[in-house]
């Protein structure tokens, strides 16, 4: 390891180590300073990855800072940021103490860069196992809440599965192809017969899994609703991301992504039918979301199969996932007080009683429906339109069908928000400072990326070119 390889990779040490020193500071000097240091890492993080490093590759530790990776990295360091902002009074308010906390969220921010940044199979697999301990112990945090510790046992023994499919799958492609150099190993594998096909088989399975497509999401609702609310808005738009970029690693480089097309179709399909049958039938507002975000990557696996512009715009939609993801959990957080939201019908009224956070629940609802003019449309827009494109037309005929089914679900929220009486007439809390500025950004992030989508897709096709 050279001195170049470390400052290849300062975004990623930056979290790392932040991670570390909020923890120690922790036990010396008890407080509130680790959400006020995670916030400088995560900030310090996103500008380092916007240089140029020295140079792109630091092949003894399996990383390629390309701009990929790099821009990759600032998507999650700023997803990492504001969930902060979400969960530093949110904490106070659900008796959640302690700096493991920020801590744990910076340690999985770090994870989501290694994913993005890898250059071999074995560094894709620490970062991808790196993120998910993060969330074994943020889904189980709240130890006040039976819920939460049953999430987080459901979460282990699910993720502890998949990975054992993504280390077994990585294992037979080793030995099909003698490498575990992403690309080499990707060249090799059309030669390395059925023990290649095993192995992407295998693989495809374990990342089923982290990005939640039928008939590998029964964990979803589970941990969507038994975990903190911030910890679902970082899960659902952080490692949603990380898991599209690792498909982006992965199957571009395969061309028509041959064997593969099938059983993405079925997941694709699986996925966008049973992600949104079953959010219809929802009376919990997080399970509800939690099914539709099994939907939300049925359109992202729809935009992989479609390659080329269905690339650029699963890319696209990662951004567009994360920000539509921070809004409506990040609402739900702020609205939560002496106890967690369960249910659509204790949101009656609250547009009303709670102003500042109804608007951004309401526009979360509505961008996750595809309605214009959010950022959601535009995602879905692209998606759809790369599928005709590339000649998926049957599937792409269902998507715009379950996409258009979902609006009844959404719109029943907005339509408790504001159509029906509530139970309370006094007026509520207004949001805190760090609470309103999370909210704010993103809300206007998904209005400015709905009406001007132009810029963020010539980065993207920028991006995935280099």
């Amino acid at each position: 390891m050279t001195i170049a390889d470390l400052w290849t990779i300062m975004p990623l040490l930056l979290l790392a180590c932040g991670s570390v020193l909020v923890l120690i500071l922790g036990a010396i000097v008890p407080g509130r300073y680790g959400t006020a240091i995670g916030v400088a890492v995560c900030a310090g993080a996103a500008l380092w990855a916007l240089q140029t490093p020295p140079r792109p590759l630091a092949p003894t530790l399996g990383v390629a800072f390309t701009p990929f990776a790099r821009s990759f990295l600032v998507l999650f360091a700023v997803t990492a940021l504001l969930s902060l902002l979400l969960a530093h009074d949110h904490a106070d308010r659900q008796g959640l103490e302690g700096e493991e906390y920020p801590a744990t969220i910076l340690f999985g921010a770090f994870g989501m860069g290694v994913v993005a940044s890898a250059a071999n199979f074995l560094t894709l697999f620490l970062g991808l196992e790196a993120l998910t301990f993060a969330f074994y112990i943020l889904v189980a945090y709240d130890r006040n809440r039976p819920a939460s510790g049953e999430a987080g046992l459901k979460y282990l023994l699910m993720g502890a599965v998949s990975a054992a499919f993504v280390a077994f799958g990585i294992a037979l492609l080793y030995g099909a192809t003698g490498s575990l150099e992403i690309g080499r190993a990707v060249a090799a594998s059309a030669a390395g017969g059925g023990i290649a096909l095993a192995g992407w088989g295998l693989l495809l399975a374990g990342l089923a899994f982290k990005v939640s497509l039928a008939p590998a999401h029964l964990w979803t609702p589970d941990v969507y609703q038994g975990g903190p609310t911030p910890v679902t808005a970082f899960l659902a738009a952080g490692s949603k991301g990380a898991a599209i970029a690792l498909f982006l690693l992965i199957l571009p480089p395969l061309g028509e992504i041959g064997p593969l097309r099938a059983p993405l179709w079925g997941l694709a399909l699986l996925s966008m039918a049973v992600g949104n049958l079953a959010a219809l039938l929802q009376p919990n507002v997080k399970r509800m979301l939690a099914y539709s975000s099994v939907a939300q990557m049925g359109y992202v696996a729809l935009a992989l199969l479609s390659g080329g512009r269905g690339y650029e715009a699963a890319a696209f939609y990662a951004v567009a996932y994360g920000v539509m993801s921070l809004a409506a959990f990040g609402a739900l957080a702020s609205l939560e007080q002496e106890r967690p939201l369960e249910q659509v019908d204790e949101l009656r009224g609250i547009g009303y009683r709670r102003p500042f956070q109804g608007v951004v629940l309401a526009v979360a609802m509505f961008a996750l429906a595809g309605i214009p003019p959010t950022v959601g449309f535009a995602g879905k827009f692209a998606i759809f339109f790369a599928a005709l494109r590339a000649g998926e037309t049957p599937l792409a005929i269902i998507g715009i069908l379950t996409a258009a089914a979902s609006a009844y679900y959404y719109l029943r929220v907005v339509v408790n928000l504001y159509m029906k009486p509530a139970e309370e007439a006094a007026p509520g809390p207004l949001p805190t400072p760090a609470e309103a500025v999370c909210l704010g950004a993103v809300t206007v992030a998904i209005l400015a990326l709905g009406v001007w989508p132009g810029p963020l897709f010539d980065l993207v096709e920028a991006i995935l070119k280099a």
